[in-house]
């Protein structure tokens, strides 16, 4: 069975909705002959001859009748779906957006975040979900609306992403820590006792890494799954927390931070997303606020 031409819809409401031939041509601007032409098209595909003549005018067969209103309706729904996007009203919007996160995100940025959203769009929500991995999945089914991260998007090209700022290692102590006073050395920093941040539970990772090139090793004590875990163990301790600084900043009030005495590269965290968002406006106000937002702080 070949696809029937959808434009048949447009001219079949046309017809039943004014019952005359003439006038439904004088509504979609055709002439006579092309009208008699396309109710000939209706006929032949609904089978049935929709309009047959009673005196001097006509009228509407039963399948006509049974018709008339689904179909109106469902050249409402298309002209409804192809209408082009509204003027985004924020003061009316009113929407939850799922934004997943690593630990410490949300505690630095929310704020501010919620705080810009509250003035401009009361009635948009925030839901920020913890990130315990690195799979996309819960953005490629719909289940989150944007994600925060460390990621080559070269490597999903099924995702859309945009650099939200760069970002470096360096280490975390209490105020009244030994650390906090005199000269920080390589060997100072790997003879502490340490944190090791790790999702996964690992106990090492790229900081033993480059200390291994200079002959040293680190003594963890503990691994957490999360920075913020991380710094308010740090706090109450003598341990060290190597934490990301942009990532950490609001966190870290009253404690000592020290660049690391040992080069570690640089990263970028990226705010990752569905194309099936991308030309939402919402959604399109959203990450341009997160990206405000964070980039305020350089």
């Amino acid at each position: 069975m070949s696809n029937p031409d959808l434009n048949l819809l447009i001219t079949l409401d046309a017809v039943l909705a004014e019952g005359s031939v003439t006038r439904a041509a004088k509504r979609l601007r055709l002439s006579p002959s092309a009208m008699s032409r396309a109710l000939a098209r209706l006929r032949e595909t609904t089978g049935d001859p929709l309009l047959v003549r009673a005196g001097r005018g006509l009228v509407p067969t039963p399948r006509a009748i049974e018709l008339r209103e689904h179909v109106a309706q469902l050249v409402r729904d298309a002209q409804e779906a192809l209408r082009p996007a509204e003027l985004l009203d924020l003061e009316t919007l009113e929407r939850t957006f799922a934004v997943r996160t690593s630990e410490g995100f949300a505690e630095n940025f929310g704020p501010a975040l919620i705080a810009h959203v509250a003035q401009k769009a009361p009635g948009v929500r925030l839901f920020f979900m913890q990130k315990p991995d690195k799979d996309s999945k819960p953005l490629r089914d719909g289940i989150v609306d944007l994600e925060t991260g460390v990621i080559d998007l070269a490597s999903a090209p099924e995702l859309r992403g945009q650099a939200l700022f760069r970002d470096n290692y360096i280490g975390v102590v209490r105020a009244t820590h030994p650390l906090s006073r005199g000269t920080i050395t390589s060997e100072k920093y790997a003879a502490g006792m340490h944190i090791s941040v790790s999702r996964e539970g690992l106990e090492k990772g790229p900081l033993d890494d480059a200390l291994l090139l200079l002959g040293l090793q680190r003594r963890v004590v503990t691994i957490v799954g999360g920075f913020s875990t991380a710094l308010g163990l740090a706090r109450g301790s003598d341990l060290i927390a190597t934490v990301p600084e942009r990532h950490t900043a609001s966190l870290r009030d009253g404690m000592y931070s020290f660049p690391l005495p040992f080069h570690m590269p640089e990263f970028t965290v990226s705010l990752l997303w569905h194309p099936r968002f991308s030309a939402d406006p919402a959604h399109r106000w959203l990450r341009d606020l997160i990206l405000h937002v964070c980039k305020k702080g350089e």
